[in-house]
């Protein structure tokens, strides 16, 4: 981008020092809020360890913060609502990134070269009429 075209970016965040962000993965929604603390993440009420209690769910989480060497300085209160618990986290995921890059500009490039801020946007596909799922069709018989 040349410099007349080039955006400025404004950091958004709340009253109570909060920047939120909205995050989408398969059918799941999540809601992310994000503000300077302890690295406390609460997702629906609850510890992130006993939401997400597989490792790998808990690691696609904290990715963002380990893209930007922000571990443990940002506390997390997220809602999540819709599919599993795979696209649950990865929602979580999208909405942290999101939120993150309205709280501070200077995170959006360290972002978006991750993939971050990429809403990742492959959903099941649905089943057709004459089909026995989305593409498989019965069985033939001759007879």
């Amino acid at each position: 981008m040349t410099e007349a075209t080039e955006i400025q970016r404004v950091a958004k965040v709340d009253a109570l020092g909060r920047s939120y962000g909205t995050g989408r993965r398969k059918n799941a929604i999540a809601r992310v809020w994000v503000k300077p603390g302890t690295g406390k993440i609460i997702v629906n009420g609850r510890d992130q360890s006993t939401y997400f209690a597989r490792p790998v769910l808990r690691m696609i989480i904290n990715q963002p913060f380990g893209a930007l060497d922000r571990a443990g300085t940002f506390d997390v209160f997220a809602t999540v609502k819709g599919g599993g618990l795979s696209g649950q986290a990865g929602a979580v995921r999208h909405g942290i990134s999101r939120a993150l890059d309205r709280f501070s500009p200077e995170f959006h490039s360290v972002l978006r070269k991750g993939g971050f801020l990429t809403r990742d946007s492959r959903v099941v596909e649905r089943k057709k009429y004459g089909r026995a799922k989305a593409r498989r069709s019965f069985q033939f018989s001759k007879r």
